[in-house]
């Protein structure tokens, strides 16, 4: 019965990842300009978060090592650094972005500038990461991140069609703005397979004791977490065809896409949409701040752990502390929030081959996976993976520049 309340919990907090800034922007993009039409887009990236995340908790189940942990055994530490300077760069705009959405959902409710709330949302953060252990991040956030199946309700009360939500699983062009078409399926990709949460997640692991009897409950959190949190996204997307393609509006501002769950609510909508909104970037905030923390540590052979004291674990603490303040003021310099969030998923897929590449050699190691190594599917698929984000980084400036907003 425990195990699966392990997997229950861990189907709310992967939910959770698919309600905020990078997801919300994207799919109500994608759902507004193309109707259903890129559904296929955020089961695609779904598959590939799922198939990644798999990977790097059973790194930790078996072998105790977290990827960037592995990564730095295995290649060095020159290399490790590398990956780990792209890494904190992307976690700090993304975390940006992520404030900004918070200080956003708050904005929509009170009219007030949202500047005004980005250090409040940078304080709240910090406190809970301060003060809460790893468990009460990880299940408490996730279960207030539930509002944000509204999005799910909002598509079925507004009677998304059947026959359309079926087309849109098949990847088809349109016969206009392809460009646009193919920045937003990337930006769908960059949204869901971001790199941060391989490492996050096989820190969590770590931070919940898994070992190799957990093989079972990492496979379910993977797959069953991840594809719930998928309908999220998916809904957010049919709600947006539903109600904003047909009347021309493209998604230029969360201000719109709040809009979109008026229909279904009426005078609630904008509220569902701004809560659902904040608090699940609130909760990417927190995994975000935490991943810099977990990464650089486990590079420099730092002390680290949520579940440890900020004392016993000063500079684990501090670094959490630092990219916090960082992020905070690149969102009061006046950037927008969500041409932060488009341009942060592009820089997203760019990196996705460099961080999955080290991951493929690794879970080929017998060293650290023993008999649970990858097998001749899972290295296919991965191989895939790294092909299909390297054709995408080259193909995303040239569709950024024609086709980005």
């Amino acid at each position: 019965m425990s195990r699966l309340l392990q997997i229950g919990l861990g189907i709310v907090t992967s939910m959770g990842g698919f309600v905020e800034a990078g997801s919300v922007s994207t799919a109500a993009e994608a759902g507004a300009a193309f109707g259903f039409a890129l559904l296929w887009a955020v089961a695609v990236a779904a598959a590939m978060l799922a198939f990644l995340i798999e990977m790097t908790g059973r790194l930790a189940a078996v072998s105790g090592h977290t990827f960037a942990g592995a990564v730095r055994e295995r290649f060095g530490l020159e290399v490790d650094l590398g990956l780990i300077a792209v890494e904190l760069v992307l976690d700090t705009l993304l975390l940006a972005a992520e404030l900004g959405g918070v200080a956003t959902g708050v904005h929509l409710v009170t009219g007030l500038d949202f500047r005004w709330f980005v250090v409040p949302a940078a304080f709240g953060a910090w406190l809970l990461l301060w003060r809460g252990t790893f468990g009460m991040i990880e299940n408490g956030v996730s279960l207030l991140g539930l509002v944000g199946l509204s999005f799910v309700i909002a598509a079925w009360r507004l009677g998304a069609p059947g026959p359309a939500l079926a087309r849109g699983l098949v990847p088809t062009l349109p016969r206009t703005d392809v460009a646009h078409y193919g920045f937003v399926a990337i930006s769908i990709m960059g949204a869901t397979v971001s790199p941060y949460l391989l490492n996050f997640y096989s820190s969590g692991a770590i931070e919940d004791g898994w070992d190799r009897s957990a093989l079972g409950v990492n496979r379910g959190v993977a797959w069953l977490g991840t594809g719930f949190g998928s309908v999220i996204a998916a809904g957010i997307l049919a709600v947006a065809a539903v109600t904003l393609a047909p009347r021309g509006v493209r998604v230029d501002g969360y201000d719109q896409a709040a809009g979109m769950m008026v229909p279904a609510f009426g005078r609630w909508g904008v509220a569902l949409f701004a809560a659902s909104l904040g608090v699940g970037c609130f909760g990417a905030a927190l995994e975000l701040s935490l991943n810099a923390a977990y990464v650089l540590a486990q590079a420099l052979g730092w002390g680290w752990g949520k579940n440890e004291s900020p004392a016993r674990n000063a500079r684990f603490s501090l670094t959490y502390t630092a990219i916090l303040v960082a992020a905070a003021i690149v969102m009061l310099s006046g950037v927008d929030p969500l041409a932060l969030t488009l341009v942060t998923m592009v820089l997203t897929v760019v990196a996705l081959p460099v961080v999955v590449l080290p991951l493929l050699v690794i879970m080929n190691d017998p060293h650290y996976l023993g008999r649970d190594v990858n097998g001749r599917a899972s290295n296919a698929i991965v191989l895939a993976i790294v092909f299909a984000g390297a054709a995408m980084a080259v193909a995303t400036v040239p569709l950024e520049i024609l086709g980005g907003s």
